[in-house]
């Protein structure tokens, strides 16, 4: 597919003519994984970043803005002229964005990237997900859903699961809302506490589900709501801030891509047994789906079993798939927006990608900003930012997670040599890193 199979869907004319004008929205490192990506394109005349970070700068316009003002976004797409909008985080698609700018007759012709409010309760809800899933025999763990009338039913339910137990707030909870307890009497006093608003009203209901034995992965593919999908590279991401996997769950501290145990067969069955079924019980339940699918999974001895859906592409996990996907992603995107994805492939990079996160001291808990950052233009990775901040001319930490740097390698073994060598060279105050990223899959 080429420039002139893509037509502007404000002017009618060919993209050739004068190139896309994208609005990516978002501002940690999956967006700056997803900016450095589009910004590639032959197709794309103007690459906008709302509001983005320092590193998003070097590959298009940062602009002052919110992802949540919704009459702001509209505004915005209106005065410049916007072809695409590509949302990067969970939260605007929960709270309706695409359908904000659907309704509007000024931007309802502009191609979106993300599903639309029904759509996006893939993600916004726990108990919708594991309901979807049973509906349409999607592999999955047994689970029952419970809110605070419930209290005395879900501590029975407990005891008839074999430690250890999953508890999972119903709503968004920035990646911290699922919870895994060793013991029955750890388990009912967690219960307590989210059902008594430990994460406010995203624990107003709790899932409580068995616990499945497996390594995890992500898959990830575009949706177009027609049917039709293309399934992205895959991707290992590691959440707990301790090496080892211990201690509390993270927004993620680093991923690798290829998935060593993920071959040929397993993401047969992964293709068959879950990505169609999901595409096709969007179809069949009228559920408006255009845009990226996260499938969080458990291979469990060869089977794959989902574990959830995010609405979005994951985050560390962005920055390595966006480093192995070899085909212009653009291409990709108009063909979601126009619902003809069907026949569609994504080609890999056979090299590997692997990715290790710098986080500030004290993450995930409480933690200080501000410190300068150095040794970034010396590190031989590609560099996302995803805490970052600009002072005084001077790059400076923002954010619990600072830093993605991602690399290439022949093997997945050179890629973590080279991600890790770049994490020792980068340096700022309270710096911390896992040295044992891919060390499991190796």
């Amino acid at each position: 597919m080429n420039n002139s199979d893509f037509t502007c869907p404000q002017c009618g004319s060919a993209a050739a003519e004068h190139g896309l004008r994208l609005l990516l929205l978002g501002s940690g490192g999956r967006e700056h994984a997803l900016a450095w990506k589009i910004a590639q394109s032959p197709l794309v005349q103007t690459l906008y970043i709302a509001p983005g970070n320092p590193g998003t700068s070097a590959v298009g316009v940062n602009v002052a803005l919110s992802p949540s003002d919704f009459p702001a976004v509209a505004t915005f797409v209106k005065e410049h002229s916007v072809d695409m909008v590509v949302c990067g985080p969970e939260q605007p698609l929960v709270d309706g964005l695409a359908d904000y700018l659907a309704a509007d007759p000024d931007t309802a012709g502009v191609a979106f990237i993300g599903p639309k409010k029904a759509g996006a309760a893939l993600e916004g809800s726990k108990d919708f997900a594991k309901a979807f899933m049973l509906r349409h025999c999607i592999p999955t763990a047994a689970y029952r859903t419970f809110d605070g009338t419930m209290a005395a039913e879900a501590k029975q339910y407990l005891r008839t699961l074999t430690p250890p137990l999953v508890l999972k707030a119903d709503g968004l909870c920035a990646g911290k809302g699922v919870l895994i307890l060793p013991t029955h009497a750890e388990a009912g006093q967690a219960l307590d506490e989210m059902l008594g608003g430990k994460f406010g009203t995203a624990s107003a209901r709790v899932v409580i589900e068995e616990y499945l034995h497996g390594i995890e992965l992500s898959v990830f593919a575009l949706v177009d709501g027609n049917g039709g999908y293309v399934i992205l590279p895959e991707a290992k991401d590691y959440k707990r801030i301790g090496e080892g996997d211990t201690g509390p769950n993270t927004g993620g501290m680093g991923s690798v891509s290829p998935v060593p145990f993920a071959d040929a067969d397993f993401m047969r069955r992964v293709e068959e047994e879950v990505v169609k079924p999901t595409v096709r019980g969007l179809v069949e339940d009228g559920i408006p789906y255009k845009g990226f699918v996260f499938f969080g999974l458990m291979n469990c001895g060869g089977a794959p079993k989902v574990i959830e859906y995010n609405c979005r592409m994951g985050d560390p996990e962005t920055e390595t798939v966006m480093l192995r996907l070899k085909s212009d992603l653009v291409p990709l995107l108009q063909a979601t927006a126009d619902g003809t994805l069907a026949g569609m492939q994504a080609e890999a990079d056979p090299r590997a990608a692997a990715c290790v996160m710098l986080v500030s001291g004290g993450y995930p808990g409480s933690y200080p900003k501000g410190f300068p950052i150095i040794g970034t233009a010396e590190a031989e990775s590609v560099v996302f930012h995803a805490g970052t901040a600009e002072k005084d001319g001077t790059l400076v930490t923002a954010g619990g997670r600072v830093l993605a740097v991602s690399s290439y390698g022949a093997t997945l073994k050179d890629a973590l040599a080279t991600s890790f060598s770049g994490a020792t060279q980068i340096d700022f105050q309270g710096k911390y890193f896992r040295r044992d990223i891919g060390s499991d899959v190796l």
